[in-house]
C-alpha cells in the first residue's frame, strides 16, 4: 500500500509514512512510558494531558452548573406565591447575579468551548497532545481559583448584586459600596484569561498538528466549531476584561471612565460589555453546532450534507454575530437609524442557523437514523432552539423589543437560545463521548428519561415565561402582588423546575452507576467515522500508537483497507509531528514539555495578585514577583531537556 497520494514525500522531513508492524506491543510500553503523567497527590498538580485537563474542565463545569442550576431552583421557590418571603431582597439581589454569573461565565463558555475542544480536538485532528500543554494546565486552575473565589464571597455574604452584567452607575462606587462588585469584576479577569488561553491552544492545534491527510476540507465539524469559537474567543474577550478592568479601577483607583460628572460616559461600558455579550451567546451556541453535526452523521450511517455550507455558516455567524450587540440596547435611546442598522443584523443572523439546520435534515432525509439517546437529545435541540430562533426574530424588532425590555419575555427567549443551543447538544455530548471518555456505555432507560423529563421541564418552566413577560412582569422582582394575575403562571414554571432537577438527578445517578456497571463500549460504540473513535477506550497516554493519516473526512469511513500510518517519531521524548496549515502536509517534528506542577504554582501566583488587588493597588506589583518566578520556573529547561538542546545544537553544528 503507498501512502495517501495527497502527502508530499518532499515534506516528510525524516518522518516516514508506512504500515504498521507486529512491534507494536513494545512500541506501547515505550509511549506509555514517555506519554503517562505522574501519579499520587503531587502528580495530580503536574498532569498536563489533554484528556485529564479536559475531564477536569468537564467536571468542574458541570459541578458549576448544578450550582448555578440550585440558586435557580430557589429564585422558583421564591417567585412560585405572590409575596413570599421565602427570600429577602439582598439575598435574592445576590442569587439572580450569581446564577447568571454562574451559567454564563462558569459554566456555558468552560463547558462547550473550553472543556469539550481540549479533550476532544487533540483526538479528532489525531494529535497526541494538545498545543502548549502546560498553559493548557495554567488555564484550568485559573479558572477553577476564579469560580472558586465568587462562591466563597457568595457563602460569605459579600456575592455580587448588580445583575451578571453589573450595569453602571448600579454597580459603581457611589450605588455599590463594598467588594461585591469586586469580586464580580475580578472573576470575568480570571475566566477571560483562561478562555483566551485556551483559545490560542486550539487555533495552534487545529491549523499546525492535524493528522497528515487532513486539509483543511477534511476536518471534522466539530473541529471547526472549535475553531471558529476560539477565533471569537479571542476577539470578543478582550472587550469585557476592559470593561471589567475600568469598572473595578472606577471603583478602586478612583478612575472615572463610566462617570459623566467627570467626563465619563455610562454606555462606554453597556457598548464594551454587549460587544462581548452577544458574541458569547454564539461562543457557547456554535460548539453546540458542531456536536449536532457529529451526532446525525454518525446515526445517520453517512457523511454530512452540504459540508461547505455547514462551515460556511458557521464562519457566517461568527462574522455576523459582533455586529448585533446593540440589540441588548435599544432602550438606552440611541439614534433611530443606527438601531435599524442593528435590527437587519439580528434577522439576518438567523439565515445561517437555517442554512445547517436544513443540512441537517437533509443528512437525515431517505436515511433512517438510529434513535439512541444522543439523537434524542439533538431532536430537541431542534425544536428548543426554533422556538428560541422565533423570539429573537420577535425581539429584533424596536418597538417590540421596547414593549417587551427587561420583562420576563427575555428571560424565556434568553433561555430557549442558550438552554436548546447548548444544554441540549451538551446533554448529546455526553451521552456520544461518554464511552470514548470513560470506556463504558450510559443506559439507554435512564438516558431517554433523563431527555424527556428535562424536555417537559424545560417547556414547562420557560414557556409561561412568554405570557408572565407580556403581562408585564419585570425581570429581578423577588415578590409580586397576588392581584397581577401572574401566580399561575409562576407555579407552572415552579413546578417545571422540579422536573428539570429530577431529570438531572437520573443523569448523574446514570454517570455513577455506569462509570462502575455500564456496559463495556468498546473502541467504537457507534460505528462513527472521525478519529478519536479510531483508538482505544478510553484512550492511551498518547492518543495513537501510530499517528494517522487521512483520506477522506470522515476518516475512519473513508479509510483504505490498509491505511497508511506516520513513524518515525521519537519515544523517549514528548514528540510531536507538526504539519502545515492548508494540506496538513508533514513540516517539522518538536518536542512538548514533561509534566510539571510549575503551572499549578504560576495559576496560585495570579490568583493572589488578582484576589490581592481587589483590596489593594500594591498588590499589583508585589504580586507580580511570585508570578515572575513561577513562570521562570515554568520555562527554566531540566537537566534532560539542556542536555537534548545541546546535544541537537552540536548536531546542527557539525551537520553545518
Amino acid at each position: 500500500m503507498t501512502p495517501d497520494p495527497n502527502i508530499s514525500e518532499e515534506r516528510l522531513t525524516h518522518v516516514e509514512v508506512e504500515h504498521a508492524t507486529d512491534d507494536d506491543a513494545t512500541l506501547h510500553q515505550r509511549l506509555d512510558k514517555t506519554w503517562s503523567d505522574p501519579s499520587g497527590f503531587i502528580g495530580w498538580f503536574k498532569q498536563v494531558n489533554h484528556r485529564s485537563i479536559g475531564k477536569r474542565y468537564i467536571v468542574t463545569a458541570f459541578i458549576f452548573f448544578l450550582l448555578g442550576g440550585s440558586l435557580a431552583a430557589l429564585m422558583r421557590i421564591q417567585l412560585a406565591r405572590p409575596e413570599n418571603n421565602f427570600l429577602g431582597p439582598d439575598k435574592y439581589n445576590q442569587i439572580f447575579t450569581m446564577h447568571g454569573s454562574t451559567m454564563m461565565f462558569l459554566f456555558a463558555v468552560p463547558m462547550m468551548f473550553e472543556a469539550l475542544s481540549v479533550y476532544l480536538v487533540p483526538l479528532m485532528v489525531g494529535s497526541r497532545n494538545i498545543a502548549f500543554p502546560r498553559l493548557n494546565a495554567y488555564s484550568y486552575y485559573l479558572y477553577l481559583c476564579g469560580g472558586i473565589m465568587l462562591f466563597v464571597a457568595f457563602f460569605l455574604n459579600i456575592g455580587p448584586d448588580t445583575g451578571w452584567f453589573s450595569y453602571v452607575p448600579l454597580s459603581g462606587p457611589d450605588f455599590s459600596p463594598g467588594k461585591r462588585v469586586d469580586f464580580w469584576a475580578q472573576m470575568i479577569t480570571f475566566t477571560e484569561v483562561s478562555a483566551l488561553a485556551v483559545a490560542v491552544e486550539i487555533i495552534v492545534t487545529v491549523f499546525k498538528m492535524r493528522a497528515p491527510g487532513m486539509s483543511l476540507n477534511r476536518i471534522p465539524l466539530f473541529v471547526w466549531a472549535s475553531l471558529v469559537t476560539a477565533f471569537m474567543v479571542i476577539f470578543a474577550m478582550p472587550s469585557i476584561m476592559l470593561s471589567s478592568t475600568m469598572l473595578i479601577m472606577d471603583r478602586l483607583v478612583s478612575t472615572q471612565f463610566f462617570n459623566p460628572a467627570e467626563g465619563g460616559d455610562a454606555l462606554l461600558y453597556q457598548h464594551l460589555f454587549w460587544f462581548f455579550g452577544h458574541p458569547e451567546v454564539y461562543i457557547i451556541f456554535i460548539p453546540g453546532l458542531g456536536v449536532v453535526s457529529s451526532v446525525i452523521a454518525a446515526f445517520s450511517r453517512r457523511h454530512v450534507f452540504g459540508y461547505l455550507a455547514l462551515v460556511l455558516s458557521l464562519v457566517t455567524t461568527a462574522f455576523v454575530g459582533f455586529g448585533l450587540w446593540v440589540h441588548h440596547m435599544f432602550a438606552t435611546g440611541l439614534p433611530q437609524l443606527g438601531e435599524s442598522f442593528f435590527t437587519a443584523a439580528s434577522l439576518m443572523i438567523a439565515i445561517p442557523t437555517a442554512t445547517q439546520i436544513y443540512c441537517w435534515i437533509a443528512t437525515m432525509w431517505g436515511r433512517r437514523p438510529v434513535l439512541m439517546t444522543p439523537m434524542y437529545w439533538v431532536l430537541g435541540f431542534f425544536f428548543i432552539l426554533i422556538m428560541g430562533g422565533l423570539t429573537g426574530i420577535m425581539l429584533a424588532s424596536v418597538p417590540l423589543d421596547l414593549q417587551v425590555h427587561d420583562t420576563f419575555f427575555v428571560v424565556a427567549h434568553f433561555h430557549y437560545v442558550l438552554i436548546g443551543g447548548a444544554v441540549f447538544p451538551l446533554f448529546a455530548a455526553l451521552y456520544f463521548w461518554f464511552p470514548k471518555i470513560t470506556g463504558r456505555m450510559l443506559s439507554e432507560a435512564a438516558g431517554k428519561w433523563n431527555f424527556w423529563l428535562f424536555f417537559f421541564g424545560f417547556n414547562m418552566t420557560f414557556f409561561p415565561m412568554h405570557i408572565l413577560g407580556l403581562r408585564g412582569m419585570p425581570r429581578r422582582v423577588y415578590a409580586y402582588p397576588p392581584e397581577m394575575g401572574w401566580t399561575a403562571m409562576n407555579v407552572i414554571a415552579s413546578l417545571g423546575a422540579v422536573l428539570m432537577t429530577v431529570s438531572v438527578l437520573i443523569f448523574l445517578a446514570n454517570v455513577f452507576w455506569s462509570m462502575r456497571r455500564g456496559a463495556i463500549a468498546g473502541d467504537n460504540p457507534w460505528g462513527a467515522g472521525t478519529l478519536e473513535w479510531g483508538t482505544s477506550s478510553p484512550p492511551p497516554s498518547y492518543n495513537f500508537l501510530h499517528i494517522p493519516t487521512v483520506n477522506g473526512r470522515e476518516a475512519l469511513w473513508d479509510a483504505a483497507p490498509n491505511q497508511a500510518i506516520v513513524t518515525g517519531l521519537r519515544t523517549d521524548v514528548r514528540e510531536v509531528l507538526v504539519t502545515n496549515y492548508l494540506d496538513a502536509a508533514p513540516d517539522h517534528r518538536t518536542e512538548f514539555p514533561d509534566a510539571s506542577i510549575w503551572p499549578f504554582l504560576a495559576a496560585l501566583a495570579t490568583t493572589a495578585l488578582f484576589i490581592g488587588s481587589i483590596f489593594t493597588p500594591w498588590a499589583v506589583p508585589i504580586g507580580a514577583i511570585p508570578v515572575a518566578i513561577t513562570m521562570t520556573g515554568w520555562f527554566w529547561p531540566g537537566k534532560e531537556e539542556s542536555r537534548r538542546r545541546k546535544a541537537t545544537e552540536k548536531w546542527a553544528e557539525e551537520e553545518a
